[in-house]
């Protein structure tokens, strides 16, 4: 049964994101309540943050005290490709650099519908590509995201993995959106029941602003629907009461089936986007812990990494 904690913040949740569901605001309005709202959001005090520019690109470091200075996690962060930040997710993003201790560069990259897809996908891939040229090894890199920069991590392996890349040592879905078709019918509104912040938010019509004149089956924009042998070790985290529960189920049983090592973690009656609230809510701190616990793991079976 999920915490006190949590049942508070659901709540708060259907009570702030009701006028939105009712009014359906413009998406600049949304942003701006978004980006407010990270006002009161605050780093780990043991996390430093660092300014980057990736080829233009605004990204910022995470560094914990006493991270592994030759390992690197790099961070996509959600917002259904249209919303979202390194304002919206520094907290989330500091926390989870703490939790695995390792340096951590968060990208800003561009949103739909300004920049339709591929845009998302070729920043992902410009700062994975940076990492290298900076002296970064493939197997030092982890990939993390969450909702739709989970998504668009798996994007980039498959990407990376048809192009001939060297792929990263893991991935990490926190409540990845990996299918944009998104489930249907009845289905969909039970969930909805559970995660009103996902309807208030229009993430299929999000979906569709990204994928543009894509179609919404292409792999790259849910890469649910692409072929997955080959991809590195995988850890996905979801809740059951999540709309997205269902696609990544079957995404973990394709995986599987397929031969990719793959660590699935289900919560129970969780809404979506809980890791963002990991303060006073202890599903998020456990779940991010769960997370620390995985890459540790994963560095443990390769070769130590040079300090």
């Amino acid at each position: 049964m999920p915490s006190s904690q949590h049942l508070l913040l659901k709540q708060f949740l259907t009570a702030a994101t009701g006028p939105i569901a009712r009014h359906r605001p413009q998406l600049s309005a949304i942003r701006l309540v978004v980006e407010a709202a990270a006002l009161f959001q605050f780093v780990p005090w043991n996390v430093f943050l660092e300014d980057a520019d990736v080829e233009g690109m605004a990204a910022e470091w995470l560094r914990p005290a006493g991270a592994h200075p030759k390992r690197v996690l790099l961070y996509l962060h959600g917002g259904g490709y249209v919303i979202g930040s390194l304002n919206t997710h520094r907290a989330l993003v500091g926390a989870l650099a703490e939790s695995c201790q390792l340096n951590t560069l968060a990208i800003n990259y561009r949103k739909a519908p300004e920049y339709p897809f591929p845009a998302a996908l070729e920043d992902a891939r410009l700062a994975y590509d940076w990492l290298l040229n900076e002296g970064y090894q493939a197997q030092d890199i982890m990939i993390a995201g969450d909702s739709a920069g989970g998504g668009l991590g798996l994007a980039l392996l498959l990407h990376l993995r048809d192009a001939g890349v060297a792929l990263p040592a893991a991935a990490i879905g926190l409540s990845p959106w990996i299918d944009l078709a998104m489930p249907s019918g009845v289905q969909r509104q039970a969930c909805y029941e559970e995660a009103r912040v996902l309807e208030a938010l229009e993430m299929q019509t999000w979906g569709s602003l990204y994928a543009a004149e894509t179609s919404h089956t292409h792999p790259l924009v849910s890469p649910g629907q692409g072929k997955l042998h080959g991809l590195p070790p995988l850890l996905i985290q979801i809740s059951d009461a999540e709309v997205l529960h269902d696609d990544v189920v079957r995404f973990s049983q394709k995986a599987q089936s397929t031969g990719v090592p793959i660590t699935l973690q289900v919560f129970n009656g969780l809404v979506h986007w809980w890791h963002l609230f990991w303060r006073f809510v202890p599903e998020a701190r456990q779940a991010l812990n769960q997370v620390g616990e995985f890459t540790r793991g994963i560095w443990a079976t390769q070769r130590p990494a040079q300090r």
